[in-house]
């Protein structure tokens, strides 16, 4: 089953998107982004679809884990 890690500044407006599936790896990756940025300034959490979730407008899809996580790193 498809779904999307959000990573979101509380801070700010918008977020980075990245389609990934339901599973085991999808709870790894976003556990090792947890032990990098923590949970103070950036929201990580996982959505069915996009249109659902206005209040994360605009969404910055990205294509792979490592643009993902090179992203959220930099939002710190």
């Amino acid at each position: 089953m498809m779904c999307y890690l959000i990573a979101k500044k509380f801070s700010e407006t918008g977020c980075l998107a990245l389609q990934m599936t339901h599973g085991q790896h999808l709870a790894d990756f976003k556990e090792r982004l947890v032990q990098a940025v923590g949970y103070e300034d950036i929201q990580l959490v996982t959505i069915s679809r996009p249109s659902a979730y206005g209040e994360y407008e605009p969404y910055h899809f990205v294509d792979t884990e490592q643009e993902f996580e090179e992203m959220v790193v930099r939002m710190k």
